[in-house]
């Protein structure tokens, strides 16, 4: 009875827009406007930037001659129509990444001038078949692309947009091209001009690169990746769920500012809050959940409207209240949140 009257309080707080309560909780374009564009594209970030995200979010991955682009993974066959491309057929590669073989094109294979051939796609077009539309249209664009976008619109409106770069797979990266991402990501921000007053967010499902960023990053806020299976790819012996308790998080702060847990992590599937938040900021961590999307499919059955996979109401704007009042501190979102409200 008492968890059946917490989530009735947990719903009706749906009834307020996310912008409107006290505390404000940082909304992070999960890859941009990914529920109404393609993702990581520039079209996704400005759409993301005007719907009033606080912080976007790149991943990153870098080509053949070490230029940090933004793909959900460095496989692209997913996000670009590379696997129609004749010319590229013999880029076609096996790769056994973080312990899975993946098969398809990697970015790393790839120089610049070859990728920017390449247009992008939506991933899950028979959820976002809206996107499809604009199949073909965008280029996969690098992150001193997206640093000039957020910067023009910064000038635009005279507000502060934030960045959250997202490191992919760079232990694997590293011991397989040769290629260091810490090295990579700071080089970019010496000669973007970034420097950690600005409002930045480095994060990583890896220990070391973290790590090496503390030591190496002059400030720059830190992000722990964790999800509710598996472990860090570059400490194969641990498991998130130790890295999630009081001794794991003490460790963690030692270099991290915040801990990026996955929604499970957070709610309990009564959607009462799980002891994550209070147990990070015993340890002096704030908590980031991911990720709240729009579509049914994504959704836990309560907070579902109609039986269709891609139908969408407002259970993604209930669900980022739910997580508000268990304390998160931001939530990645693939969809708008400032101002929307449901009653």
């Amino acid at each position: 009875m008492v968890r059946s009257l917490a989530l009735i309080a947990l719903l009706a707080l749906a009834s307020v827009p996310v912008a409107a309560q006290g505390g404000d909780m940082l909304i992070i374009a999960h890859r941009g406007a990914s529920a109404e564009r393609p993702e990581h594209t520039l079209a996704a970030y400005e759409l993301a930037i005007d719907q009033g995200a606080d912080y976007i979010e790149p991943d990153l991955v870098a080509t053949k001659d070490l230029v940090l682009v933004a793909r959900h993974e460095n496989e692209l066959s997913g996000t670009t129509d590379v696997a129609t491309r004749e010319e590229f057929e013999d880029r076609r590669r096996d790769k056994t990444i973080d312990g899975q073989k993946v098969a398809g094109w990697f970015a790393e294979d790839f120089t610049l001038a070859e990728l920017r051939t390449l247009r992008a796609k939506e991933r899950i077009p028979s959820l976002r078949p809206a996107n499809a539309r604009f199949d073909g249209l965008y280029q996969v664009p690098t992150f001193a692309e997206i640093v000039k976008l957020v910067r023009a619109k910064e000038a635009a409106t005279g507000g502060r947009i934030g960045l959250y770069p997202e490191l992919k797979h760079p232990e694997f990266l590293l011991q397989n091209n040769g290629i260091d991402m810490v090295d990579l990501l700071l080089r970019e921000f010496r000669q973007i001009g970034i420097t950690p007053q600005d409002p930045v967010f480095i994060q990583s499902f890896e220990i070391a690169p973290l790590q090496r960023l503390k030591q190496r990053g002059g400030g720059f806020k830190l992000v722990q990746l964790v999800a509710p299976t598996a472990g860090p790819a570059d400490e194969p012996a641990m498991r998130y769920a130790e890295m999630v308790t009081p001794i794991g998080l003490a460790e963690v702060a030692k270099y991290a500012d915040a801990v990026g847990a996955h929604i499970a992590m957070v709610l309990n599937p009564d959607g009462t809050p799980t002891t994550l938040v209070r147990d990070a900021r015993a340890a002096g961590l704030v908590v980031h959940a991911w990720t709240v999307r729009p579509e049914n499919d994504f959704l836990p059955a309560m907070l579902r409207t109609g039986d269709e996979p891609k139908g969408r109401g407002c259970g993604d704007v209930k669900l980022a209240e739910m997580l508000k009042a268990a304390g998160v501190a931001g939530v990645f979102s693939d969809g708008p949140m400032k101002g929307r409200s449901c009653s």
